[in-house]
């Protein structure tokens, strides 16, 4: 009898070595898999044998060539992001905030985006000074409710998370109108008032050191968000020439002065430069300043219109300066979860990477199942990248929207400093693969395939192969070391 079950294991394992590829044993070591579909699957860990290299016609390979250095992957964490996170019991916001930021637990998310003052997300509109005069810099108490106790928690989880932060207003009294006039009362529109550059300047220094000083270390800034959009409910309209001038004149120099070490990123607007024939290559003008392109580390994108491939030009004009992509939105006008989740990861995910992109956060981490709190005259149609319940604020009550899958499979297998890889070999339309070397020496590969009907690839190294069997219409991301 015993004799008989021995070869009945031996004939199954057979057939499974037949059906599932190459035979191997249960101690060989084993890649990590994630793969979200359009059809239920999500972000559903796995994993796939690693064994010799491989003679495959669906061989990938490296080709010696690196490129950009990546930092990470996020949200902004909004004041709305932070009201519902705060309405969450204590132990379901760390459950929460630990399955995005944790490295050992979670995604490892590591970027994310932070108004300087208020924003259409936010509780109300406001700055740091908003009584004239900048010794009136102080603190807004708003911040200290909301802003700060969240971010305290997301930088205990993970100490290494960078932040970008981008104001959506300077304070009213240093605008003045399109024609000059000052004052300018209003949070929405106007323009910065030369007479203010060197005030708002000291502004911006203030507010990274303040909150350096609590140990949020800032990344980088944006000298505004959206510069081309007047109308957003809290706004500052500031072409290419007023950016460069604010730029070289003052904000540049008192970084300097101040021993910053924090980044300045360009333009954080639209592909399309809004259609402003006076504004298209907004940053590019800057950059071909050599008294403003000392002081910029690069620029910062959105997706509201356009396309993704002007960043072929930024990079061919200005390969030395940094490209961002800071913001993007899902909401009523767009949503679809299966749309959004191919689409989105192709254009500003993959897209930005294979364009020698840093970084991407997404706009906003959470909102409640009414798209709130919002601002009058803002967004009331957003969704979060996650949505909770304003029943009960509950951790199980969280649905994860496409957004969040998009941030899940770049952070979870990219760490801050990976690499991007040169690849050759097996190409397929509607198939993309970008793959990157992280600091641990793990490789970490992005897989999409758009197309209706399962895709092979074979992962090829000097040392080892990873076999990946993509579903159709998903995403998959893979971890490995050699």
């Amino acid at each position: 009898m015993m004799r008989n079950l021995m070869l009945l294991l031996s004939v199954l394992l057979a057939l499974s070595c037949q059906q599932d590829g190459p035979c191997v044993p249960d101690d060989t070591p084993r890649a990590r898999t994630y793969t979200t579909n359009t059809s239920g699957l999500r972000f559903h860990a796995d994993s796939v044998a690693i064994t010799a290299p491989l003679q495959d016609d669906f061989n990938i390979t490296l080709t010696g060539e690196t490129f950009q250095t990546v930092e990470g992957f996020g949200f902004a964490i909004t004041h709305a992001s932070c009201f519902n996170l705060l309405r969450m019991s204590a132990a379901d916001r760390t459950a929460f905030l630990r399955e995005v930021f944790s490295r050992e637990e979670g995604l490892g998310s590591s970027l994310v985006r932070v108004c300087i003052g208020g924003s259409d997300f936010s509780l109300d509109e406001f700055t740091w000074c908003d009584r004239p005069g900048i010794e009136n810099f102080a603190v807004h108490p708003l911040d200290e409710q909301y802003l700060f106790p969240v971010l305290d928690e997301i930088f205990a989880i993970n100490p290494g998370v960078k932040i970008i932060a981008s104001p959506w207003s300077c304070p009213r009294w240093m605008k003045m109108s399109d024609r000059g006039e000052v004052p300018f009362n209003s949070w929405t529109d106007g323009r910065l008032n030369p007479a203010c550059y060197q005030d708002y300047a000291t502004y911006f220094v203030k507010w990274i050191q303040e909150m350096e000083r609590r140990g949020y270390p800032i990344y980088a800034v944006t000298l505004q968000n959206e510069p081309l959009n007047p109308g957003n409910s809290m706004s500052l309209y500031m072409t290419w020439q007023e950016q460069r001038d604010f730029l070289k004149n003052a904000v540049g120099p008192a970084f300097a002065a101040a021993g910053l070490a924090t980044k300045i990123l360009l333009f954080d607007h639209n592909y399309n430069f809004d259609n402003i024939a006076s504004q298209v290559d907004y940053p590019l003008h800057i950059f071909g300043d050599p008294d403003a392109a000392r002081y910029a580390a690069g620029s910062a994108w959105h997706n509201y219109g356009g396309s993704v491939t002007t960043l072929d030009r930024v990079h061919e004009q200005y390969p030395d300066k940094d490209i961002f992509f800071t913001e993007a939105s899902i909401g009523t006008w767009n949503y679809s979860y299966e749309k959004c989740l191919i689409d989105d990861f192709r254009d500003i995910f993959l897209g930005t990477l294979s364009r020698f992109g840093r970084g991407v956060t997404l706009w906003n981490l959470m909102l409640d199942d009414k798209r709130s709190p919002f601002r009058p005259g803002g967004c009331s149609t957003c969704f979060g990248g996650v949505t909770v319940s304003s029943t009960d604020y509950s951790y199980a009550s969280l649905t994860r929207n496409s957004q969040f899958y998009n941030v899940a499979h770049c952070s979870k297998v990219l760490q801050p400093g990976a690499v991007r890889l040169g690849t050759k070999g097996y190409s397929n339309k509607g198939l993309t693969c970008l793959w990157f070397r992280n600091p641990d020496k793990s490789y970490g590969v992005l897989l999409l395939n758009e197309n209706g009907v399962e895709a092979k690839v074979v992962l090829t190294t000097e040392k080892s192969s990873v076999t990946c069997k993509i579903p159709p219409h998903a995403i998959q991301s893979v971890s490995w070391k050699d």
